[in-house]
């Protein structure tokens, strides 16, 4: 029965990379069209946001190293800061022009931002599988503890754990990776062919960022994080500002800018 529910929580993390994965390109098409809408020059503004946010991804995956002791906690936090970012970026960027404010230091600050928590997340996500993994391993090695002591001259026995958690760790990476690409091919058609159209750009980025929360909320009850019921109030209150958001975001911004 254990097993079994090890399995479907495994699964739900990998169905959170793939939601995530969603999200972040999203947020990356978001600021790339702003980005475009605003300043011109479309194939300029796409490339310099992209690059800006693939180094931000590479600074946030060097920097999730410092956060591996607790990398469940962390994970989730990252998660609930980046559907905040990320949720009102638009808003944020549409408002800045509607003010006069210069938008490309804020449009490669956000990507910047929303680009290392997203770099952060897979890594993260990747640990906490092998912590998993490795947790699995060991309950196996002890269904049957007398094959230790009944077989004396196998000294390796002791060594069993680490054995079976490579080949299935390495499968979870595997399949964590490609449910990151297939998220990225869902964004890539999900933003124009049905999120932009009928959503519009603030909207959209709403959205993102509630999905981001949303996976946050939900990782509590699959992962153990550090004081859960603040984590759950944090993830909440982003709910409601991003609810507030996607009622008065767009109305918002039509006053700024006119």
């Amino acid at each position: 029965m254990r097993a079994r529910s090890d399995v479907t929580k495994e699964r739900v993390l990998l169905t959170n990379v793939l939601v995530v994965a969603v999200c972040a390109l999203v947020y990356e098409l978001l600021c790339g069209t702003v980005a475009s809408y605003v300043l011109g020059d479309a194939v300029l503004q796409f490339s310099l946001v992209l690059g800006t946010y693939l180094f931000a991804m590479g600074v946030g995956a060097w920097m999730s190293r410092k956060l591996e002791a607790e990398a469940a906690s962390r994970y989730v936090q990252t998660e609930i800061v980046l559907a905040l970012v990320g949720g009102l970026s638009v808003p944020v960027l549409l408002l800045a022009v509607g003010a006069k404010v210069p938008l490309r230091p804020a449009l490669y600050t956000i990507a910047f931002v929303v680009g290392a928590l997203v770099g952060v997340e897979l890594p993260l996500l990747v640990r906490i599988l092998r912590g998993r993994a490795v947790d699995q391993a060991d309950r196996l090695d002890q269904l049957d503890p007398s094959d230790l002591l009944n077989q004396p001259d196998q000294p390796n026995q002791v060594e069993r754990p680490a054995a079976p958690a490579t080949p299935r760790f390495a499968s979870t990476v595997a399949r964590a990776l490609a449910y990151d690409y297939l998220g990225a091919l869902f964004a890539s058609l999900l933003f124009p062919l049905v999120l932009v159209p009928r959503l519009g750009l603030v909207r959209t980025s709403v959205v993102a960022g509630v999905v981001n929360a949303l996976v946050a909320l939900s990782a509590t009850f699959v992962i153990e994080v550090n004081r859960p019921r603040l984590v759950r109030a944090a993830g909440t209150f982003v709910l409601v500002v991003l609810a507030v958001a996607f009622v008065r975001g767009e109305a918002w911004v039509a006053g700024a800018t006119d």
